[in-house]
């Protein structure tokens, strides 16, 4: 598949794109935050995907680490960008709402809760953190992968991943004691999701 890539072959992209495109998204909806955010990070992973192909190393290795690579630069740019799409947005009247009428509309407004919930956690990480969080826990990539995907060495994977779990668990600590003195207030969500990212990625499968 590399060589093919490589070589320009347009019926392998295609294929790349079929078998990643998910992938991508996820990767990128879980950085972004914002749907519409994603689609446009997708879209410009594979553009610059193709118009790097040249770049792609022939070895056998899986090509998710590549793509994952440029969709989390494209990411960083979007979000050095954010203020000015808020101060676009701002000056315009908000979207009429419309009824939720569709089973899909139903689980994108709660993948969308779920999303806010563990945003709540990661923005209390570094962009660099919060990255690799992303590559290794959410999209499964080892370390080796993940070095490759972000450009730098394994031990610096390592040692991010390591401060962000710590951070991670800090705030599920704070979070508890919180709950603890205000009994009225809304439990488990964010508290389950930064516990469940901040558990430690099996030594084993890294």
């Amino acid at each position: 598949m590399r060589e093919r890539i490589r070589a320009g072959d347009k019926e392998a992209f295609a294929e790349l794109y079929d078998d990643e495109a998910k992938a991508v998204y996820n990767h990128a909806f879980r950085l972004t935050g914002d749907w519409s955010m994603a689609e446009e990070v997708m879209a410009e992973t594979f553009l610059d995907a193709w118009r790097t192909r040249h770049r792609v190393e022939s070895d056998s290795g899986p090509l998710r680490p590549w793509l994952l690579g440029i969709a989390t630069n494209k990411a960083r740019n979007q979000r050095r960008s954010l203020g000015r799409r808020l101060a676009f947005l701002a000056s315009h009247p908000p979207p009429r709402q419309v009824e939720d009428f569709a089973d899909a509309t139903a689980a994108r407004v709660d993948d969308a809760r779920e999303l806010s919930a563990v945003g709540s956690a990661l923005r209390h990480l570094r962009t660099r953190e919060r990255e690799v969080l992303t590559l290794c826990v959410w999209a499964g990539l080892d370390y080796a992968q993940a070095a490759e995907a972000l450009g730098v060495p394994v031990g610096t994977v390592r040692s991010r991943l390591s401060r962000a779990r710590a951070r991670l668990r800090r705030l599920v600590a704070l979070r508890s004691e919180t709950e603890e003195r205000e009994p009225g207030a809304a439990r488990g969500e964010v508290l389950g999701r930064a516990a469940f990212a901040a558990l430690p990625v099996e030594e084993e499968a890294r």
